[in-house]
This record gives C-alpha cells, sequence and structure tokens, in this order.
C-alpha cells in the first residue's frame, strides 16, 4: 500500500473511532485495516493511536499525523481535479474561522450563493473572537482583523473598514452629542478591550489627539459590546462593520464624523508553512468580493 493510501486508512480510522467501521467505509477487510496501522507506527516508531473498550483515539503524536495525512490526501486530490480539468467546482470539507459577530452579520448569511458555486463542497465554520492556532484547530483559513500580531503569518489584506464613535439616537437625545474627543470625557463609553481599549486616538488634518475615556463596562467580545450600546448604557468606538444593520436603519448613530479614527483591516490568515488550498482561496477571494459589494 502507498504512503498516500496508508494515510487515507488511518484517517478514515481516526473518523470513525474504530478499525471495523474504518474497513467497512473503505470497503476493505478488517484485518487489512489492522495491518496498515500497524505498519504505520513500525516505520515511524510512534505510537499513533490508543486503544481501549471505548474504541480507539490518537494520540498527540496521532493527532498531528492525523492533521497532516488530511491535508495531503485533500491538495492531492485538488491537484487531481486541477490536471483533469474538474472546472471550477470545489469538493471536500473547507474549515474556516472568523470573529463571531463579524461572521454573523456579513460571512455566515451569505454562505449560500458560495456554495451553489461549489455543490460538492462543506464548510465548517468555527467562531472565536481569539486568535487560535490554525494548525492544531485544522483550519484551512481565518478572518482575522486589526494588527496582526505574528510578523510569521502567511496572511493577505482583503478589506478595511473605518473605526467610527457611535451610541443610539436615544441615548444621544437624552445625553447630547460629542462634538470633540475632549467632550468625550462627558459621556460613558462601552470599551471593548480585544477592540483598542479605553485610549482612544483622533486625527483631524494635521492635528492628533488621544483621550482615555470613562468606562464603567468593559467588555472582551463584539457581541457584549453590541448589547450593552443597544440597550443604551453609552457611546462606543468600533467599526461600521460590528453595527452594519443599526447604522443603516437609524437605530444607532454615528458623531464627531470630522475627527477620524485608525481603520480596521481585514486579513485572511493561511496556516504557516502551508500553501493555501484551492478551497480557501476561492473562498476568500468570495469574501473580498462581497465586502466590496456590501461597500
Amino acid at each position: 500500500m502507498d504512503r498516500l493510501a496508508t494515510m487515507e486508512t488511518f484517517v478514515c480510522v481516526v473518523e470513525t473511532g474504530s478499525f471495523s467501521a474504518a474497513a467497512r467505509r473503505l470497503n476493505i477487510g478488517q484485518p487489512a485495516v489492522s495491518k496498515t496501522i500497524a505498519q504505520l507506527e513500525a516505520r515511524l516508531a510512534v505510537r499513533l493511536l490508543l486503544r481501549s473498550t471505548r474504541g480507539l483515539t490518537p494520540t498527540e503524536a496521532g493527532l498531528a499525523f492525523f492533521e497532516r495525512a488530511k491535508r495531503s490526501i485533500e491538495e492531492a486530490n485538488e491537484a487531481d481535479f486541477a490536471a483533469r480539468g474538474a472546472g471550477t467546482g470545489l469538493t471536500g470539507n473547507l474549515r474556516i474561522c472568523a470573529a463571531v459577530t463579524f461572521a454573523r452579520l456579513h460571512i455566515v448569511p451569505h454562505l449560500g450563493p458560495f456554495l451553489d458555486q461549489h455543490p460538492d463542497l462543506n464548510i465548517d465554520v468555527m467562531l472565536d473572537d481569539r486568535n487560535i492556532n490554525l494548525v492544531e484547530e485544522g483550519i484551512d483559513v481565518a478572518l482575522r482583523m486589526g494588527t496582526l500580531s505574528d510578523s510569521g503569518l502567511t496572511a493577505r489584506k482583503i478589506s478595511e473598514c473605518r473605526r467610527v464613535v457611535l451610541g443610539t439616537t436615544a441615548y444621544f437625545e437624552k445625553h447630547g452629542e460629542p462634538t470633540s474627543p475632549s467632550d468625550l470625557m462627558k459621556h460613558q463609553a462601552i470599551v471593548y478591550t480585544l477592540g483598542g481599549g479605553a485610549n482612544w486616538q483622533f486625527t483631524q488634518s494635521d492635528s492628533e489627539q488621544s483621550v482615555i475615556i470613562n468606562g464603567r463596562v468593559r467588555v472582551n467580545a463584539a457581541e457584549g459590546l453590541r448589547e450593552a450600546v443597544l440597550a443604551h448604557q453609552g457611546l462606543t468606538m468600533a467599526s461600521q462593520w460590528m453595527f452594519a444593520p443599526e447604522l443603516a436603519s437609524g437605530e444607532v448613530k454615528e458623531v464627531m464624523t470630522d475627527w477620524h479614527l485608525p481603520s480596521l483591516d481585514l486579513w485572511a490568515v493561511f496556516p504557516t508553512g502551508r500553501m493555501a488550498s484551492a478551497k480557501a482561496r476561492a473562498f476568500v477571494d468570495y469574501v473580498e468580493q462581497l465586502l466590496v459589494r456590501k461597500g
């Protein structure tokens, strides 16, 4: 059995949790599956699977081998499709990761047309505001915002969005609208700890001004920030992406429009040391064009 076939057998065992289930999926005998895994472990000189009465679970080495083997199989399949001129259709699984609110508002509702273009493709969406380890989680591409802290990442900037000071119209009717950074000291602000914290940096023409805002409510997730603002608890600094529906409806209003905040960049980040798959590249192109249309 060649190495690719061996990897396919191992991946199938891990996914099904047993030799017998893997044998049924592969349409071969169970002894052949057991022999293949035993030979693989002997060749690598490492235990890949732990056997127990509850089934099979991968060791740490087995899990690492599983992720890389699965990727190698997918890349080999993509190479076959490209060589055969299989058209634009993509197949298999695409695993993406994005911040919860951004994905909920701007990605998940628009997956349908992309899936319609690729009827043999499945998408796993992991929603997390943290920057998770792409290799450990088996992520094909992550959408990350802001400044990338790791210069070694394989990344491509695909869009940017204005940051603004905003609040509900009801809040401003009650407390008045700030017109300059110094006016913000008279207001309560909702502090987004992952989006710049309490130190807001403004520019106007050639001048710069920094202000430490008052914030009795601090949140580390965009969903919490949205709920606090929409409950009229204070104003905040956020990207237009975060409050796009409410800005469009007029429920939320942007103020201090003649002052500017640093824009927010959106990056497509790929696992380091690995060529981006055709599926990941196609998805990133789709998101880029989607955001251009949403403008």
